[in-house]
Formats: structure tokens, sequence, C-alpha cells
């Protein structure tokens, strides 16, 4: 497959983003964030396996009168380096380069899908837990060592990758995706090549190696787990098991939404986060 690419009309979407563009080492990877401002608490908002840092802008703008969002460009995803591991415990280190690099005092981990898993590792394990992290995890996969496979295949994502090389559109998008908003299809058809091949086989093989019930008990309160009660990822039986993993948590049921909560139903998926900061703040 080719390398990752970006093109000149997918950069020219960062003028339209009203955040400030950032840069922190961890180790030798350079990662990008998209920095919104402002003097409320840093909310440092970690996407999913194929969703760089702008797919997850139109969250992040509707949240800066409770908070200052950051959003990470994941390794492997939009403006930030490739990486030589994909783990979690890879991806949880980048987390803390990230608090540490911009002197983030206090933030809430708000994370969706692959983003709400590193957001569990980074709370229950690493040295960041120990300063009062908070956490909202939003649709994590729940698969793992001795549960079902993860409902979508890799085949499934390298077909989507594939066809955004060869020059997808925000109709085509809109095939696979027909509930969300326009602008987020398109920036999906400009912005999925920038997504690594390997970043994405890594991230689906930890989904189903990586064991999330291993980590989520030992996530500290407060913690909010937000999901869609469409959601193959995180079922009813999954949120009940959740629940009973860890009685200290919250959970949050939005309705008319699968897994792609924000995009699926973005006002409830909205409202749920904005209550959620109104109670940690």
């Amino acid at each position: 497959m080719p390398d990752r690419v970006l093109t000149q009309p997918a950069l020219a979407d960062l003028a339209a983003v009203p955040a400030t563009s950032r840069w922190v080492a961890s180790g030798d990877v350079r990662l990008h964030v998209l920095d919104y401002g402002g003097e409320g608490v840093p909310l440092l908002i970690l996407p999913g396996i194929t969703s760089p840092a702008i797919a997850m802008d139109f969250v992040a703008r509707e949240l800066t009168d409770l908070a200052r969002p950051i959003i990470l460009d994941v390794r492997g995803r939009g403006l930030s380096d490739d990486g030589a591991s994909y783990s979690l415990d890879a991806y949880a280190a980048d987390t803390e380069a990230v608090i540490a690099g911009l002197d983030l005092k206090d933030p809430i981990l708000l994370g969706h899908s692959m983003g709400a898993r590193i957001a569990a590792v980074t709370a229950a394990v690493t040295p960041a837990a120990r300063s009062s992290l908070r956490t909202i995890l939003v649709d994590p996969p729940m698969s793992g060592p001795g549960r079902g496979p993860y409902p979508t295949t890799l085949a499934a994502f390298q077909g989507q990758l594939a066809q955004a090389q060869l020059g997808t559109t925000a109709d085509e998008v809109a095939q696979s995706w027909p509930r969300w908003p326009r602008r987020e299809q398109e920036l999906r058809a400009r912005w999925l090549t920038s997504c690594g091949a390997e970043a994405i086989a890594a991230t689906h093989r930890g989904f189903e190696t990586e064991d999330f019930f291993g980590t989520w008990p030992k996530v500290p309160a407060p913690t909010t787990l937000i999901y869609g009660a469409d959601s193959p990822v995180v079922t009813s039986e999954g949120a009940a098991e959740a629940a009973a993993a860890n009685p200290a948590a919250r959970l949050v049921e939005v309705p008319d939404a699968g897994h792609m909560v924000f995009w699926d139903n973005p006002k409830a998926a909205l409202d749920a986060v904005r209550a959620e900061l109104t109670a940690l703040k």
C-alpha cells in the first residue's frame, strides 16, 4: 500500500478549525495536537482507530465553553509520526507525553473507541493516574482474549483505506455512513489516507489481544462510560458487565446511536458529554 498521504485540500481544512497546531515529543515520535485554547479545564480528546484529530473538531468546538479541548493525532494518524509500536502501552505513553509536554493540570480524558481504551489504560496504570485523572470513555471496544471478535473486520478497514487512497468522495463515504453530517463525510474522504495501514492493522489486532476488562476495573472514579444504544461494540450485555466490573463508574446510554456515537446522534452525544463535564468541574 502507498505511504500515508495528505493532499492540499485536506491540509486546507485546517484553516477552518478554530484551534492551534502544537507539537509534543514522545520519545522519538512527534505528536501533533489541535489546541482550542481557553482557561477551562484541559480536555484531552483521543480519537478512534481511523479518526485523525480533525475528525473530532465538531465535538471539540461545542465544548469550549466548558473546557480547553485538545485533540491528539494519535501516532500513525493525521500529522503525527508513525511509531515502532501501536500497543495500548505505547498509546498511553504518548498520552502521558502530551499531558507533561503541554503541562496540563488535572486533565480530563475523553476517548472514543480506540481512544477510550487508551484513556482507560492511561488512567489505570500510568504515572498520570496518580494525579487525579478523570475519564469519559465513549463506546470502548470490549473485545479481547476469550471474547467475540471486534465487529468490524480488518478487511473492512483495509477496504475503506484502499478506496480512500484511490480518491474517494463524500458521496461514497455517505454510502457507508449515510447519517453522518455532510462536513464529517467530506473530512472522512479527505483525511482517511492520513491513517497508516500498519497502525490500523496493529490496533485491530490489539482489539482482540488486549483485554479491556483487564484494565476497566482499575480505572478510578470519577469515570463515565457512554455508549450507543444500538452499538455492536458495547452491547447491552457488555454494558451490564462493565457496570458490574467497575461499580463506581457512571454508565450513560445515547439513544438512536451505534458505535459512531457522536456522528450518529451528535446532539444527544454532546449533551451527554456536556452533562459529564459539568459534573466533573
